[in-house]
C-alpha cells in the first residue's frame, strides 16, 4: 500500500547570497600554535568573559551504518524544530557554530562540522527565508528537508561520534545587522563559545564583513574564531560554470553540485557530496502512482528535492529496513520511473505503507 501524509517544508534556493552572508566552503593564519592538522591553520582567542553552559546535549549516533538507515527515519527531521522557543534560545550556549549556507551538505560543509566538533559541541548555523526576503525565484533543494538528519548522522564518525545539530535563524531577523551586531548576537544572545568559517565567508549587511573581520570581532567579544582552508574540487571544471558564477574559485560548492546534477554525472555528484545523491519522493497520494509488475512510476510533483537530468540511471537502489534493493531509474520530463530487477524486491517496496521513498543514485 502506498500512503502517508505531507510533513515536508521545502528550503528554496541555494546560491550564495550577497546581502547578508556568503560562504564557500572552507583559511588561513593563526594566532596561537597550530593543531596537528595539515589541511588548515586557524585563529584562536580565549574567552575573556566566560559563557555558561546551559547543558547542551550531544546527540549520539544509533548505529554505524547510519548512511543506509531506514528511510522512514528521515521523516523525523521535517524541517521544523519542535523544541520550545526557550530551549532553542539556549541551545547554542557554550557550543561551536559552523557558519555557512548548508544547502547541499557537501564535503566542504562536512569539513566545517569536523573542525567545529574538534573544539566543542558542533552546530551548523544558517539562515532561512532568504528567497522570500530577497525576491529569488524558488528552486528545488539539493537535499530534502526530511533527509538532513540522516546525512548529519552519517557525519558522526568524522565528528568524534557526535551528530552535528542544525540551528536556523530567520534571515529577516538578521538581514540589517552590521558585522559587529551579528557577532554581538552570537556572543550575547546565543551564547556561543566560538565559530568556524571558511576563508571566503562574508557576513553582515550587504556582505560587508569578511573572514578577517570575523576574527577581529570575535576576539573583541571573547569568542574563539577558526578560519579554515577551502575544500577544493579535484575536477577543477570550468567553462559554463565559471562564466555563470563570479565567485567560483575552484572550491567545492552547491553550485558545482547543481551543475553535476544538471549534467547527469552522478560520479561527480557523489565526489562533491561525499555520498550518493538521494532523491526523495513523497508517497502521499496512491492514485498518483502507477505500479505494474516490477515498475513504479511517479509524477515529478512528488519530488522533495532536485533530480538529475533526464535519462536512464542503472546503478540505483532503495533501502527498505536493512535491505538494499537494486534498481534502475528513468527520469523524463514529467515522471520518475523506478524499475526493480526482481519482482520480489519490487513487492518489498510496494507492500509497505511508506510515507516517503528515497532513491540513491550510485556512481
Amino acid at each position: 500500500m502506498l500512503g502517508g501524509s505531507r510533513c515536508i517544508s521545502q528550503h528554496l534556493r541555494d546560491t550564495n547570497f550577497h546581502q547578508f552572508c556568503t560562504s564557500t566552503t572552507p583559511i588561513f593564519t593563526a594566532a596561537s600554535p597550530p593543531i596537528s592538522t595539515s589541511s588548515f591553520t586557524y585563529f584562536r582567542f580565549r574567552l575573556r568573559n566566560k559563557v555558561s553552559d546551559f547543558g547542551v546535549s550531544c546527540v549520539q549516533p544509533n548505529s554505524s551504518n547510519t548512511q543506509s538507515s531506514l528511510l522512514s527515519q528521515t521523516l523525523s527531521q521535517s524541517g521544523k524544530d519542535e523544541e520550545p522557543p526557550s530551549e532553542r534560545l539556549s541551545m547554542l550556549a557554550g557550543g561551536i557554530v559552523a557558519l555557512g549556507k548548508f544547502d547541499a551538505l557537501h564535503i566542504g560543509h562536512r569539513e566545517l562540522a569536523i573542525q567545529a566538533a574538534k573544539r566543542g559541541i558542533p552546530f551548523l548555523l544558517s539562515f532561512v527565508g532568504m528567497a522570500e526576503v530577497l525576491g529569488w525565484e524558488p528552486r528545488a533543494p539539493i537535499v530534502a528537508d526530511c533527509d538532513r538528519k540522516r546525512i548529519l548522522s552519517s557525519w558522526a564518525p568524522y565528528c568524534g561520534n557526535v551528530i552535528p545539530r542544525e540551528f536556523q535563524i530567520k534571515f529577516s531577523k538578521v538581514r540589517s545587522l552590521t558585522p559587529r551586531q551579528f557577532v554581538e548576537k552570537l556572543s550575547k544572545e546565543l551564547g556561543v563559545r566560538g565559530v568556524v568559517a571558511g576563508e571566503n565567508y562574508r557576513f553582515g549587511y550587504r556582505a560587508s564583513g569578511d573572514a578577517s573581520d570575523l576574527v577581529k570581532l570575535c576576539k573583541e567579544y571573547g569568542l574563539e574564531a577558526y578560519i579554515i582552508n577551502s575544500v577544493m574540487d579535484k575536477n577543477q571544471i570550468s567553462g559554463d560554470l565559471n562564466s555563470r558564477e563570479k565567485k567560483e574559485r575552484g572550491q567545492v560548492s552547491s553550485t558545482r553540485v547543481r551543475y553535476a546534477l544538471d549534467k547527469g554525472d552522478m560520479k561527480y555528484v557523489s565526489e562533491l557530496l561525499g555520498r550518493n545523491h538521494r532523491l526523495v519522493l513523497l508517497m502521499e497520494d496512491q492514485e498518483r502512482f502507477i505500479s505494474e509488475k516490477n515498475r513504479l512510476s511517479a509524477p515529478k510533483s512528488c519530488l522533495l528535492n532536485l533530480a538529475p537530468k533526464e535519462g536512464l540511471y542503472e546503478n540505483c537502489s532503495v533501502s527498505i529496513d536493512e535491505n538494499v534493493v537494486p534498481c534502475r531509474v528513468t527520469v523524463n520530463t514529467t515522471d520518475i520511473h523506478l524499475e526493480c530487477y526482481e519482482v520480489a524486491n519490487f513487492t518489498c517496496i510496494t507492500s509497505r505503507d511508506l510515507k516517503i521513498l528515497g532513491i540513491d543514485f550510485g556512481s
